[in-house]
């Protein structure tokens, strides 16, 4: 098989790099759009309805405001729309009385800073009312216009308040839809291991903990997932009848990440059974299919948005059939069917039972 070189490697990184890159403006599309129609209103309502020549701080209040992200953003939009107004109002005023230049600078820059300071702000207002002061008294200087660039600014802001409490549902869905993925590589890659078990060819057991091994990163994107759907919901008052079950979903992130463990060590102990060409029993295979059948149940619940309690007499009825299987005649062997157990009881977890109560489900392995 050609080996490939530096060349084909670096073009194979540049496509993923390329990929990633994609997949990253994709997600972040709504969060632009909103800041570039943030931006618009605000400066529509500036210049259109109240008149105000060339309202620059309206759409810099705005877009600096919102952000691409939902954490926090009430927060920060309040925070920044502060900042913003004190540095323009205390630029503005100044500059009016004493012009501009380095010393004029400084003592902008200081009463800014003070100012943001006294009214208790936190880092992120005091930043923006020292740059905001500075672009007032450096970059467009103009005293004639008095406090209209502060009033610009807080236009800025409330546009920016508003379009934040407007949210799409699409970061709602996520979580449960990332939680179906999850559970439906765990069918998956169980039964491909059912697969690797009948046939023991050691090449495709290897494939196949290549495969487990990289799968990280769907519970980092799950957690990621969960994290911004706690976001949306704390940064607008219309999405608030979703917190409930986004706070179970974020509950089903340690035990789905037991579960693709499990899955992941028990992928490895059948991959090193076939590169040994060591047997193990059908029954053993066929356990496996069950598992990964019962899986792919706890997945479509998930995926409808509910509970997977429906799944958990299918779980019972595997953990149960563990427990009447034959004995392996190797010890290395029987660790499968040990993991295999281990991925019931995990699953079991996502049904909504707890640890006592999925480890009492199964009856005791055979002896």
């Amino acid at each position: 098989m050609h080996e490939p070189g530096p060349v084909d490697r670096l073009r194979t990184r540049s496509r993923t790099s390329v990929r990633a890159r994609l997949a990253r403006l994709s997600a972040k599309r709504w969060q632009i759009g909103q800041c570039a129609i943030a931006a618009g209103v605000a400066w529509f309502v500036a210049a259109d309805l109240l008149g105000h020549p060339t309202p620059f701080f309206a759409p810099v209040a705005a877009v600096v405001s919102l952000g691409t992200s939902y954490g926090q953003r009430l927060r920060r939009v309040a925070e920044v729309t502060v900042g913003v107004a004190v540095g323009v109002l205390v630029g503005d005023l100044l500059t009016l009385q004493i012009g501009t230049g380095a010393w004029q600078l400084v003592l902008v820059v200081t009463l800014a800073m003070s100012t943001a300071f006294l009214l208790d702000g936190g880092q992120l207002v005091v930043t923006q009312a020292a740059v905001q002061s500075i672009v007032v008294s450096t970059l467009v200087p103009d005293p004639g216009v008095g406090l209209v660039r502060w009033t610009d600014a807080l236009i800025g802001g409330a546009v920016a308040l508003v379009a934040a409490t407007v949210v799409p549902s699409a970061p709602l869905r996520r979580p449960r839809e990332q939680a179906g993925l999850v559970v439906r590589k765990i069918a998956e890659l169980t039964r491909a291991a059912a697969q690797v078990m009948d046939e023991g060819a050691s090449e495709q057991g290897l494939a196949l903990l290549s495969d487990a091994r990289s799968t990280d990163r769907l519970i980092r994107e799950l957690q990621a997932a969960a994290e911004e759907g706690r976001s949306v919901v704390a940064s607008s008052p219309f999405r608030v009848r979703h917190r409930a079950g986004l706070r179970r979903m974020s509950e089903l992130v340690e035990p789905l990440d037991r579960a693709l463990r499990s899955t992941r060590v028990l992928v490895r102990q059948v991959a090193v059974l076939a590169y040994h060409r060591r047997p193990v029993p059908s029954s053993y295979a066929l356990l496996a299919r069950d598992v990964a059948d019962a899986a792919d149940r706890v997945a479509d619940e998930l995926e409808a948005d509910r509970t997977p309690e429906a799944a958990r007499s299918v779980l019972l009825a595997v953990g149960d059939a563990s427990g009447r299987v034959e004995r392996a005649t190797e010890m290395n062997a029987e660790v499968v069917l040990v993991q295999l157990r281990s991925v019931v009881v995990d699953l079991l977890l996502i049904t909504g039972m707890d640890q006592m109560e999925s480890t009492n489900a199964l009856p005791p392995p055979p002896r």
